[in-house]
């Protein structure tokens, strides 16, 4: 596998505590990889640690060859690696166009511009719509966020990473929030994501993960204890013991 992302031995300590211990996570282009693993394994301190936001105590991160682990948050994201949020933070009173504009203007250097010049910019505008096609998100282009349902505005979060034209997406929970009943759209939505970018999520909704991920990796206690198939992840005994439990037996039931 040609590794685009990587993360060799990366370690974190708060207070004596462990929370990431000796991680070590590769993906190559157009990888669909989920992170699981209980409340308080360490998949938020590493996503953190991984985009810039804390500094580890030893490892690295590498990105197309490139060792980014000294980089500010910024840096990465201007090489590639991008981050959704588990809480949205989008500004209510503008509309999904204006938001997804902004972000293109942002990547490209233009945000010392007025906002409103956007819709004279012809590539702007057609980068705009394709973005916002893509994530089912067009007819709604106009509305204010505060009028469209949460479940499409982690979608416009997703728009917004996509603008920055990732290498790496990191997504943290895009279906937190969401009623079940809309986990369709974000499903649908990731499914249309461009085939060449590596994808890594984060969820708790396992139906979503193993609908999604072709590679599973679990964390426990800070420490990878898997790293493999969806299938296999279901019949792993530490994994069971560790957060799985009875989905898996379910699963095995079904």
């Amino acid at each position: 596998m040609t590794k685009l992302f990587e993360v060799r031995s990366l370690k974190k300590n708060f207070g004596g505590l462990a929370v990431t211990n000796d991680v070590t996570i590769s993906m190559g282009p157009g990888e669909r990889l989920a992170l699981i693993g209980p409340n308080g394994a360490g998949k938020t301190t590493f996503v953190n640690l991984v985009t810039g936001a804390l500094k580890p105590d030893s490892g690295n991160v590498v990105l197309a060859d490139e060792d980014v682990t000294r980089a500010t948050p910024a840096e990465r994201v201007r090489r590639g690696l991008i981050r959704s949020f588990q809480v949205t933070r989008l500004f209510y009173d503008m509309t999904p166009e204006e938001h997804v504009a902004l972000a293109i203007m942002q990547r490209d250097g233009r945000t010392g511009r007025m906002l409103g010049h956007y819709s004279s910019n012809r590539e702007v505008m057609t980068e705009t719509r394709e973005i916002l096609e893509l994530l089912g998100l067009f007819e709604l282009s106009q509305l204010k966020v505060r009028e469209i349902a949460y479940g499409q505005q982690r979608l416009l979060e997703i728009a917004l990473a996509i603008a920055l034209r990732p290498k790496v997406l990191l997504l943290d929970e895009p279906a937190a929030g969401v009623p079940h009943s809309e986990t369709a759209r974000i499903e649908d939505a990731l499914k249309r994501l461009p085939p060449e970018l590596a994808v890594l999520m984060i969820d708790h909704d396992m139906d979503l993960v193993f609908r999604f991920a072709k590679r599973v990796v679990v964390l426990a206690a800070g420490t990878v204890i898997f790293d493999g198939s969806p299938k296999d992840v279901t019949q792993d005994r530490r994994v069971k013991e560790a957060y799985l439990g009875s989905y898996a037996d379910a699963s095995n039931v079904a």
